[in-house]
């Protein structure tokens, strides 16, 4: 599945899911751009795009701020002359009761950076994918088609992105432009790590284990498996779809839904 002279951009690169799907685009032969918060984690990664030969460009940035956003795109056009694939999975979770005083402070800051920063960034890139002919990889979540107390926040900015990335797609397939999002259930992630911990603090791995029909958690490198089939050729028909990869999250919710 070789990307050889495709530039792609991965936000949230510097853990998690991003990292692993920087890593492999970056094996597959794509020159990547990095986008990160974290000077020293986007560093880490970089160290293991070079091993597979071309050096990434490493961006430190804020996707929710909009004058960021535009350096991210100005800089990786810089540096790489254009643009094929945009990976926008930068997110954050945060708890809050609906009832909580500082909740919209709370929504506020989830809705910038997990849904606003991806029509933002989708809004800059667009004219350079309609150049190259190029697609959208937008990582939503599992939640997004389903709710947990205290996490409203993080619910409604993941369906967000799933009705964004089928709005986006409608517009832009007259431009050959494709556009799809990953909705990954429980991943072995720092977030997951810190979401469970804010849930409760006996709530560990094995719990979230059991939420799912196979009894597993995905690991960040399944996901980028499925970013990388979708913005690969061999998705060429493929746009306007939610794949979801969650070891049966939402099928065992729905069994015990109807007990």
């Amino acid at each position: 599945m070789s990307l050889l002279g495709k530039v792609v951009i991965v936000t949230g690169a510097g853990a998690g899911i991003g990292a692993a799907t920087a890593v492999l685009f970056a094996s597959e032969g794509a020159s990547v751009a990095l986008v990160d918060l974290n000077e020293t984690s986007l560093n880490n990664v970089a160290q293991q795009c070079v091993v597979h030969g071309k050096p990434p460009l490493s961006i430190k940035a804020d996707v929710a701020n909009e004058v960021e956003a535009e350096t991210i795109i100005s800089k990786t056009i810089e540096y790489f002359g254009q643009i094929d694939i945009l990976v926008n999975n930068a997110a954050i979770f945060k708890m809050a009761l609906i009832t909580d005083s500082d909740m919209l402070r709370q929504f506020d800051s989830v809705m910038n950076t997990n849904l606003r920063s991806v029509v933002l960034l989708t809004n800059l890139a667009a004219p350079h994918l309609k150049a190259t002919k190029g697609n959208i990889v937008n990582v939503s979540s599992v939640t997004s088609r389903w709710m947990r107390v205290k996490a409203a926040s993080y619910c409604v900015s993941k369906a967000g992105v799933e009705h964004f990335t089928r709005c986006a797609a409608l517009e832009l397939a007259a431009f050959g432009v494709r556009v799809n999002s990953v909705h990954p259930g429980p991943v072995r992630t720092g977030m997951l790590a810190n979401a469970l911990k804010t849930v409760n603090e006996n709530e560990k791995a094995s719990d979230a284990k059991r939420s799912t029909a196979l009894g597993r958690l995905s690991e960040p490198a399944e996901i980028a498996d499925v970013i990388l089939f979708l913005a690969s050729h061999k998705a060429r028909g493929i746009t306007g779809s939610a794949y979801v990869s969650d070891n049966g999250f939402l099928l065992k919710r729905k069994l015990e839904e109807s007990r």
